[in-house]
């Protein structure tokens, strides 16, 4: 009960500070919430195992969470249909590059395989990349750490690059949003319209269905 109130105590101060800080794109709810989260177990000296151990039924719901986002899915189901040819094509290549280049650069650098194990699904929305990671042989921890950043990352790029480009499609910024940046991609992705969310919720689902099939095939070569 301990884990589970402090973890739901960060949630909420972490939205009530992002709120009050005016809603930066560099920094979202999720960043506030874990980094609190984690000063208050290493000043009470809470051993992190015990912790999670505590805290598991909330990461039981990472999978539920993912499926309820079908919901509004559905309600944009008639602009997906018009799309489907682009979706089907980009999806692919982009799910492909954004674990491939990950990889390539931890490898040049010399990364064990435990370490590229947890970098490949960084892109893949938690629930689904723990599965992989598992597979792999990666760290789950270390994984943990890639999907955040790689949320906050592809989210501030992809408004940034939005503007420069510029592209004002809200089905293109949901889509690359939530392909790119998961969850927070996602959750950033309903900020913009309901539209974008689902489109967001479509490029996660796709691209977490894709790659936990090809991944595991593809990175034993």
């Amino acid at each position: 009960m301990f884990a589970i109130g402090l973890t739901l105590s960060a949630f909420f101060a972490g939205n009530w500070l992002f709120a009050r800080m005016g809603k930066p794109l560099w920094m979202p709810p999720v960043v506030l919430s874990a980094v609190m989260l984690a000063a208050v177990i290493a000043l009470l000296s809470v051993d992190y195992v015990n912790y999670q151990q505590g805290a598991v039924w909330i990461t039981v719901l990472l999978g539920p969470a993912t499926v309820a986002l079908g919901t509004p899915l559905y309600q944009q189901i008639h602009h997906i249909r018009a799309l489907w040819v682009p979706i089907v094509v980009t999806l692919p290549i982009a799910a492909t590059l954004a674990a491939v280049y990950a990889v390539l650069i931890a490898w040049g650098l010399g990364a064990t395989p435990e370490v590229l194990a947890s970098l490949a699904p960084k892109s893949v929305t938690a629930p689904i990349a723990i599965g992989i990671a598992e597979q792999l042989g990666g760290s789950v921890p270390l994984l943990m750490g890639g999907l955040l950043i790689t949320g906050v990352v592809a989210t501030l790029f992809v408004d940034l690059l939005a503007k420069w480009l510029p592209v004002s499609d809200e089905r293109i910024l949901g889509f690359a949003l939530g392909l790119n940046g998961h969850a927070i991609g996602t959750a950033r992705a309903f900020e913009i319209s309901h539209t974008a969310g689902a489109f967001a919720s479509l490029g996660m689902g796709l691209t977490g269905v894709f790659t936990a099939l090809i991944l595991p095939l593809v990175f034993r070569l």
